[in-house]
């Protein structure tokens, strides 16, 4: 990274998927498994044609805070630059906000939660 930090970033959803990786980023991550822990997975409907032509999906995972520390959320961690970062928020759509959180693993990363949770 141009400043020296690294950014992680958590996805248990379609970042995790090649398809979307190339169309977003124009590469596709390596990265390595971990799990988002007091969070639940449901999923949402989306209505972005871009965001759907891109995934070929019109339902998303997403996760909120379930306040059970025995639930965790499955996922993958990659290493991104700040443009990827950037590129990950134009992904997104108004139904998810960016957290930071800290993995299972004990790793510090930015993850898409449901927008109501972020607060």
């Amino acid at each position: 990274m141009a400043d020296g930090r690294e950014i992680r970033l958590f996805s248990y959803g379609t970042l995790r998927q090649r398809n979307v990786q190339l169309a977003t980023f124009g590469r596709e991550f390596g990265g390595r498994d971990d799990a988002l822990v007091g969070f639940a997975r449901t999923m949402v409907e989306i209505t972005d044609p871009e965001v759907i032509a891109t995934s070929g999906e019109t339902h998303h995972p997403i996760v909120t805070r379930s306040g059970n520390p025995a639930d965790e959320v499955a996922g993958t961690v990659f290493s991104i630059t700040a443009a990827e970062l950037a590129a990950a928020d134009s992904y997104e759509v108004t139904d998810y906000r960016r957290i930071a959180v800290r993995l299972r693993s004990g790793t510090e990363a930015f993850v898409y939660v449901r927008a109501a949770d972020a607060s």
